[in-house]
């Protein structure tokens, strides 16, 4: 007798060329990028937290929307995150989320799932190379600038 079992099947389709794909050397940039592919009838709205996947040359090869919340806050699961990062073959991501409030300040639970996220990608030799808070107004908040990364 046959057991029957499900079968996995992993997959990735770019539709940019990387040659043309966003590079991203600061995070005046970054934020940049996020914030023109941001939905502005939902950024002051509900927070949403999304990862910028790179690849080896810092270049864009997605924005994934990881987790859509209410007003004060979106759950986050790790293995969604590294779900994706997997399964694109990211090499290093930026993390990030808005502040429908405006307020550019890291809260404790953004630095503390901010630095899980971290440890988790060292293990999988991901690089995490920021974390932005974006506001509806445009402005940005960056981990990596402000040294709690």
């Amino acid at each position: 007798m046959k057991t029957k079992v499900s079968e996995i099947k992993i997959a990735y389709r770019s539709r940019v060329k990387l040659c043309e794909a966003p590079k991203i050397n600061s995070s005046a940039t970054a934020a940049e990028v996020l914030y023109s592919n941001w939905d502005k009838d939902e950024i002051e709205v509900s927070e949403s937290f999304k990862l910028l996947l790179l690849n080896n040359n810092n270049r864009v090869k997605a924005i994934y929307e990881v987790s859509k919340g209410g007003i004060t806050y979106t759950l986050v699961d790790l293995r969604l995150i590294f779900g994706v990062i997997l399964k694109s073959l990211t090499t290093a991501v930026i993390l990030s989320h808005n502040h429908p409030s405006g307020t550019l300040k890291a809260s404790n639970p953004d630095k503390q799932l901010t630095q899980k996220i971290k440890n988790a990608a060292e293990l999988f030799d991901v690089k995490v190379l920021d974390h932005l808070i974006l506001t509806p107004d445009g402005d940005y908040y960056s981990f990596a600038d402000n040294g709690i990364l």
